[in-house]
């Protein structure tokens, strides 16, 4: 699919078996369909988080068989701790995360890569998707200091060449959390 509309792969997967990978830029529903697409590729099961209710009917057999994790949000564990969990439970697991978590331009990405990451002591990886040169595939491994300003500018660094779909919806590469703590 990604060679018969022009795209070709950067970059090699990692060889750890488990990691945080960021898809960005964020910019419209094509992302997923040659983020996916990239995954087939290079054979990797991807990981998506899912809210638990669309774990019904005929969608409950089907979405874990397409990398799908439900999350809970009624229960008190939150999100990055069930997702260090599932870290702990599996041998192999590559979460993607959109940490722009819109296709529209927003202030901040959400932090919960960051934070998985952490809790899960597993790496991030960098994917893109980059539209303008139709390239795909995996930047850096980054193992995360816990000095949030410093790794975000290793990841600003980063995509700062990379062009979205619409590039005009790619937001700000920042979290909240450079002037705070986690």
């Amino acid at each position: 699919m990604l060679a018969s509309r022009g795209w070709a792969s950067e970059g090699s997967p990692p060889a750890t078996a488990k990691y945080v990978m960021i898809a960005a830029p964020h910019t419209s529903n094509w992302d997923f369909v040659y983020l996916v697409a990239l995954g087939w590729l290079h054979g990797l099961d991807f990981s998506v988080m899912m809210k638990h209710s669309l774990f019904r009917g005929p969608l409950a057999w089907l979405l874990p068989k397409l990398g799908a994790i439900p999350i809970r949000r009624d229960r008190r564990a939150n999100m990055v701790e069930q997702m260090a969990d599932a870290y702990a439970e599996r041998d192999e697991l590559i979460l993607i995360v959109p940490a722009e978590a819109t296709r529209s331009p927003a202030e901040y990405w959400k932090s919960g890569f960051y934070q998985i990451a952490r809790a899960a002591d597993v790496p991030v990886v960098l994917g893109f998707l980059d539209f303008e040169r139709r390239r795909g595939g995996f930047g850096p491994e980054l193992r995360l200091t816990g000095d949030v300003k410093v790794d975000m500018d290793e990841i600003r660094k980063f995509y700062t060449d990379i062009k979205g779909k619409h590039p005009q919806n790619f937001g700000q590469i920042r979290l909240k959390e450079e002037n705070e703590p986690l």
